[in-house]
């Protein structure tokens, strides 16, 4: 299994997709401290009595939308890319197990989305926290930078679960189009839908979107988005964990009855 892994990893370290797919989530690092600094900067030019009605939604969890369809995008392109080129061909029969492949791969892709989403949201909030400094902006955090640490660990879950479901959607559809459709349908497309549920299923329906999981496992809620905010800390990993297994476990099995 190790050979596995270490093939798979140079496969995706590779490939130029992964490469633009950071880059981007870089410049949007930048972008969020660009903002960071406009803010500032209207804040700084508003008299005492419209500050307190400026608000500005929390700069890290912007970044984990835009990074979560990065990754999932790049989880879909790191299958369906096989298939285009014919290399999955080639891998499945140096690995006739194609569990072994899919598992590889979901081990790298994750390891990359956690590690590079972690590292993203962090550094936009030390930025943020930066560039605003002592500013009572709505929407900026007040607590010390280690106490928001929970919420960031969650929010780099939520950008994994994302790069994983692409990957799964990529393995079951063979198609990049198809699947970054489906991606994009869960990422933005449902949660615009049921924000216009009506109530009560809006919220309980809300709450268990994949966007809105990162909130509630740090139990802080989605006070800034479409989502809900009912689960407990531990459903909301449940469901998270529901999320990649259910997801796994189809990929599996189309893969085990088709041909490359």
């Amino acid at each position: 299994m190790t050979d596995v892994l270490a093939a798979e990893w140079r496969k995706l370290w590779s490939a130029r997709s992964t490469r633009l797919v950071l880059a981007v989530v870089a410049a949007s690092v930048g972008l969020m401290a660009l903002l960071a600094w406009y803010a500032a900067n209207l804040w700084d030019g508003l008299p005492p009595a419209r500050r307190s009605t400026m608000g500005l939604a929390p700069l890290p969890g912007l970044l984990e939308w835009i990074a979560s369809l990065c990754f999932a995008v790049l989880g879909v392109i790191s299958f369906t890319g096989e298939y285009g080129t014919g290399m999955i061909r080639l891998t499945f029969t140096a690995m006739p197990s194609r569990r072994s492949v899919l598992a590889a791969k979901a081990a790298v892709v994750g390891a990359l989305a956690l590690a590079c989403g972690l590292a993203a949201v962090a550094a936009t909030s030390l930025l943020g926290r930066a560039i605003i400094g002592g500013r009572t902006m709505r929407g900026q955090p007040t607590e010390p930078f280690l106490q928001e640490l929970p919420q960031l660990g969650a929010m780099g879950l939520s950008i994994t679960t994302f790069a994983l479901l692409g990957l799964f959607a990529g393995a079951i559809a063979r198609s990049t189009a198809a699947a970054v459709a489906v991606l994009v349908a869960i990422w933005y497309v449902i949660p615009i839908v049921v924000n216009n549920v009506p109530a009560p299923w809006d919220e309980r329906l809300g709450s268990v979107l994949p966007g809105a999981l990162a909130g509630q496992m740090a139990g802080t809620g989605n006070p800034y988005s479409v989502g809900g905010s009912l689960l407990s800390p531990l459903a909301a990993l449940a469901v998270t964990a529901a999320y990649v297994l259910v997801p796994y476990g189809l990929a599996a099995a189309a893969l085990s009855r088709r041909d490359a």
